[in-house]
């Protein structure tokens, strides 16, 4: 069966970007140190461990530190996604590549799908390989299986999805270290404002509250959390299935839903928005 000649063309741009950028010299560099710093960690992973002279088997903390992991890994990948979509159009641009393709019956819509299922491709090939890595160390050290590290490994690539499109839209309105900084300050802040929501849902600060008497929660503070872009949340929902935590209640899927939304409205903006560049 012939592929469509519309879904060839972008599966030809993908390839074309995933190329390029393995081509980088610094995402080999990248690469090659996060997976160093993978395998040294795997001495977190020893036989058995000590608490207050006691022996515990590694086993028992092993969902721990797997998650830790999970979590590091997922925070590094992220960041570097950032560093790989915030050059990429100026880099066509610079080199010549939008004119040479854009000389072909390729359309503007089609260009941006290619890079972004590109950039997305790599960046969750990145990480999967990442924490296929622990995967693999936890069940050849510990004889340990933990299926659902790989299933969180895929639902957090949609944090990474957010990220390109967000650097690939901001990357068209200033500069390239500009919109890298303003996903990076929309990540901190995600994880920041999970922390501080979480502490004051605690027991300790609901009684606080409640000695302070009755007060709404539908707050500014809450409004602005609830809409802010759920990257932290997303990660944790992910990370969740790790010993099969999952729950799939609303309030546990809805930072996933945030961030499709998110990816959905971005994406729009920027095709409409790369629609109007010029191309030299």
């Amino acid at each position: 069966m012939k592929m469509p000649k519309e879904l060839s063309s972008i599966i030809n741009i993908a390839k074309y970007t995933i190329a390029d950028e393995v081509s980088q010299r610094s995402f080999i560099v990248m690469f090659v140190i996060s997976v160093i710093f993978v395998f040294l960690i795997r001495g977190c992973y020893q036989g058995n461990y000590m608490v207050n002279g006691q022996e515990l088997e590694a086993a028992a903390l092993v969902g721990t530190v797997s998650k830790i992991t999970f979590h590091i890994i997922a925070v590094v990948v992220m960041l570097i996604a950032a560093l790989l979509s915030m050059r990429v159009f100026k880099r066509d641009r610079d080199e010549g590549m939008q004119s040479c393709i854009f000389s072909k019956p390729i359309t503007r819509k089609q260009y941006v799908t290619g890079k972004i299922l590109g950039l997305w491709a790599l960046s969750s090939f990145f990480m999967f390989i990442l924490h296929a890595i622990i995967f693999l160390t936890v069940f050849i050290k510990l004889n340990v299986v933990m299926p659902g590290y790989l299933a969180a490994s895929m639902l957090c690539s949609f944090n990474l999805l957010f990220v390109v499109i967000a650097v690939l839209l901001l990357s068209l309105i200033m500069p390239d270290i500009a919109a890298f900084l303003c996903v990076m300050g929309i990540s901190i802040i995600s994880f920041v404002a999970d922390g501080v929501f979480a502490i004051s849902h605690s027991p300790m600060a609901q009684a606080m509250m409640r000695q302070q008497g009755p007060h709404s929660d539908l707050t500014g503070w809450n409004i602005v959390y609830y809409l802010w872009p759920k990257l932290s949340g997303t990660q944790h929902f992910a990370s969740s299935f790790i010993n099969g935590e999952g729950i799939l209640e609303f309030m546990q899927v809805y930072p996933l839903i945030n961030i499709i939304i998110y990816c959905f409205v971005f994406g729009a903006v920027l095709f409409w928005h790369f629609r109007n560049e010029d191309i030299i």
